[in-house]
C-alpha cells in the first residue's frame, strides 16, 4: 500500500466517528507494511476527554504488538494531531506521521501547531501533511455544517 491507501484506511475510521456524531477524526498505524492499529473519536461515547483517533490506534497498535514503543511504525490521521496527541505520539516512538488535513483556525491554534512542529522536530519524528488532504478537510467541514444545522 502506498501514503494514499493507508489515508483512506484512517478516512474509513473517520466516518465511524461521523456515524456516532463524533469529531470525524481517524487513525492507523502501520508497521512493517501492515496496519496494527486503528483509531477514531470516542469522546462523546466513552465521556472520555483522551479517547482521541491517535491515542486509540497507538493503544490498538501496542495491545496488538505486545510493546509500548512503537519503534519502526508510522501513524496516518486524518486532521494534525493536537498538543495532548503530539505527546503521546512522541512517547510512544513513533518516528513518521502523514496527515491530511492542518489545523489553522487562529493565532492561538497556530501557535500552537508551531510548537508541536518544533516538538516533533526534537523528537526526530518526521512529519508529513497532505495526503488526501481534500478529503480528510471536507469529511470535517460536512461534519460541523451538519452540527451547526441541527442546533439551528
Amino acid at each position: 500500500m502506498d501514503k494514499e491507501e493507508y489515508m483512506r484506511q484512517a478516512l474509513i475510521q473517520a466516518k465511524k466517528a461521523y456515524a456516532m456524531k463524533e469529531t470525524p477524526i481517524g487513525a492507523v498505524i502501520v508497521y512493517d507494511g501492515k496496519i496494527v492499529g486503528r483509531g477514531f473519536n470516542i469522546v462523546e461515547h466513552m465521556k472520555d476527554s483522551i479517547c482521541h483517533a491517535e491515542i486509540m490506534a497507538i493503544k490498538d497498535a501496542q495491545k496488538k504488538l505486545g510493546k509500548w514503543r512503537l519503534f519502526d511504525c508510522e501513524l496516518y490521521v486524518t486532521m494534525e494531531p493536537c498538543l495532548m496527541c503530539a505527546g503521546a505520539i512522541a512517547n510512544s516512538r513513533i518516528k513518521e506521521i502523514y496527515i491530511g488535513a492542518g489545523h489553522n483556525k487562529n493565532h492561538i491554534v497556530d501557535k500552537h501547531n508551531n510548537f508541536k512542529l518544533e516538538y516533533y522536530k526534537d523528537n526526530k519524528v518526521y512529519y508529513e501533511f497532505g495526503i488526501l488532504e481534500g478529503e480528510c478537510s471536507s469529511i470535517l467541514t460536512d461534519f460541523f455544517k451538519e452540527r451547526r444545522k441541527s442546533k439551528a
